[in-house]
C-alpha cells in the first residue's frame, strides 16, 4: 500500500473518530454553560450534530430556578434545533435560526422570592451567544405552552396559553433595511382556562434596547362565566353567560406609545332572579343594578356592551382617559355600534400624539365626515327642489 493511501486512510480514520466524539464534547460544553446562570441552571439530556446543514439539536432542555419551591421547570425544550439560516447566507449574510419543539415555559408571579419564577433577573441573550455565537436572524416555537401562574394573586388567577406557535423573522435586518420596523412578529394560541383564542401580529425594531413596534393583539370569545372568581372578589357579583372579546392596537416609538383597548361583550348576563345559593342581599342589588346598567348601556340590536379605551404615554406611565372611554360606551349603545375587529387607525407616527391631540385630530374627522354629510343631504336637497320647480313649469306650460 503507497504511503499517500496510508495518510489518507488516516486522515478519515481521525475525521471518523473526531465526528464520533464530537458531540460528547459540544454537549460537555453545552451543559458546562448551562450549569451557572445566576439563579438559574439548566441542563440537556443529549446532543445531535448534523454537520451537512450546519446545526445541531438539543434533546431534553430544562432550565430551573436554584433554591426555587416551584416544581415545575422554568423551562423545558423537548427538541431545539440550532442552525445557519442559509437563506441569507447566500444573501452574504452569516446568521442562524433557532426553532423550539414544543415547549413549555413556565411563569410564577409573587412576592415571595422562592414562590416567583420570571427569568428576568438573567440576560438570557448573553447565554444564548454562548450556545450559537452567530446572530440569530429566526426564532420560532412551535406548539408550545406558555403558563402564567398566579397572574394576579387575590384572588388566584392563571392564564395558560396551549398550542402556541410564535415566530419572529428579520430579527438582526438582514432584509428591508431602510424599513423602521424590519422585523414581522406573529404568535397564536388557545386560552382554555377562559375558553377562547389569542392572536398577535406585529412589526418591531429588536436591535433597540427598548425595541420599537406597532402590533395588533386579539382575545377573542373568552366565557365570561370564566372570569366570575375575579368579578365576585372586585365587582360582588357573577355573569351568567356571555362572552367578551378584546382587541387591542399600540405603537411605540423611542419608549413613547399610543393605542387602545377595545372590550366588546356578547350576550351578558348577570341578574338571575331565581338564583339563592351563597347569594348575599348586597350582591342581589349589586347585580340587580348592574343588569340594569348593561340593559340601558346596551346596543340593543346586536346585544353587545362596548366601548374604546385610549391609551397614552410612556412605557413607564401608561394613561388612560376617562371621558372618551364613557362616550365610548355610549356611542355603542345609541349612534354606532362597534363592530368586532381592529379600528386600524393606529400607526407609528402616532406614537407621539398625547390625549388632547389624538382627540382633537378624531374631532376634527368627525367635524370633516358631518360637514361632508351636511353637504351631502344639502345637493339632494337642492336637487330636490330643482326636479319639483322643473316639474311645477312643465305643468304650468302644459296648461297653457
Amino acid at each position: 500500500m503507497k504511503r499517500t493511501t496510508k495518510i489518507l486512510i488516516a486522515l478519515v480514520v481521525l475525521l471518523i473518530i473526531a465526528r464520533l466524539l464530537l458531540p460528547y464534547f459540544v454537549l460537555r460544553y453545552v451543559n458546562k454553560t448551562l450549569a451557572d446562570m445566576g439563579g438559574y441552571t439548566g441542563h440537556v439530556e443529549d446532543l445531535d450534530i448534523h454537520l451537512i446543514r450546519g446545526a445541531y439539536q438539543l434533546d431534553d432542555l430544562r432550565i430551573r430556578k436554584i433554591n426555587g419551591k416551584i416544581k415545575e421547570p422554568f423551562v423545558f425544550i423537548p427538541k431545539t434545533d440550532l442552525s445557519v439560516e442559509w437563506k441569507s447566507l447566500f444573501k452574504g449574510k452569516l446568521v442562524s435560526e433557532v426553532e423550539c419543539y414544543e415547549p413549555e415555559i413556565n411563569f410564577a408571579f409573587s412576592e415571595s422570592e422562592s414562590q416567583s419564577q420570571t427569568g428576568a433577573e438573567v440576560d438570557w441573550t448573553a447565554y444564548l451567544k454562548k450556545l450559537l455565537p452567530i446572530n440569530i436572524n429566526r426564532f420560532a416555537v412551535i406548539n408550545g405552552k406558555v403558563n402564567l401562574t398566579s397572574l394576579i394573586t387575590q384572588p388566584r388567577a392563571d392564564l395558560s396559553l396551549q398550542k402556541f406557535q410564535g415566530e419572529i423573522r428579520n430579527i438582526r435586518n438582514v432584509e428591508d433595511k431602510d424599513n423602521k420596523l424590519p422585523s414581522p412578529v406573529t404568535a397564536s394560541g388557545d386560552v382554555p382556562g377562559y375558553g377562547g383564542t389569542m392572536n398577535f401580529d406585529a412589526n418591531m425594531n429588536l436591535l433597540k434596547v427598548v425595541p420599537d413596534l406597532d402590533y395588533k393583539l386579539r382575545f377573542s370569545n373568552l366565557q365570561l362565566v370564566k372570569l366570575n372568581p375575579l368579578a365576585r372578589e372586585y365587582a360582588n357579583l357573577d355573569f351568567e353567560r356571555g362572552t367578551v372579546s378584546v382587541y387591542s392596537e399600540m405603537a411605540m416609538l423611542n419608549s413613547k406609545l399610543n393605542g387602545y383597548l377595545k372590550p366588546l361583550t356578547k350576550g351578558m348576563k348577570i341578574f338571575k332572579i331565581n338564583e339563592h345559593e351563597g347569594r348575599s342581599v348586597g350582591k342581589f342589588f349589586t347585580e340587580l343594578i348592574a343588569q340594569g346598567g348593561t340593559a340601558i348601556l346596551k346596543n340593543q340590536k346586536r346585544d353587545q356592551v362596548a366601548t374604546r379605551i385610549p391609551l397614552n404615554g410612556t412605557i413607564e406611565n401608561i394613561e388612560t382617559a376617562t371621558w372618551p372611554t364613557i362616550f365610548g360606551v355610549l356611542r355603542n349603545a345609541y349612534i354606532e355600534a362597534f363592530r368586532g375587529e381592529f379600528d386600524n387607525n393606529i400607526t407609528l407616527k402616532d406614537a407621539f400624539k398625547t390625549f388632547k391631540e389624538d382627540f382633537k385630530e378624531k374631532r376634527e374627522e368627525r367635524k370633516a365626515e358631518r360637514k361632508a354629510e351636511r353637504a351631502k343631504r344639502k345637493e339632494a336637497r337642492q336637487q330636490k327642489r330643482a326636479k319639483r320647480k322643473a316639474e311645477r313649469k312643465a305643468k304650468r306650460e302644459k296648461e297653457k
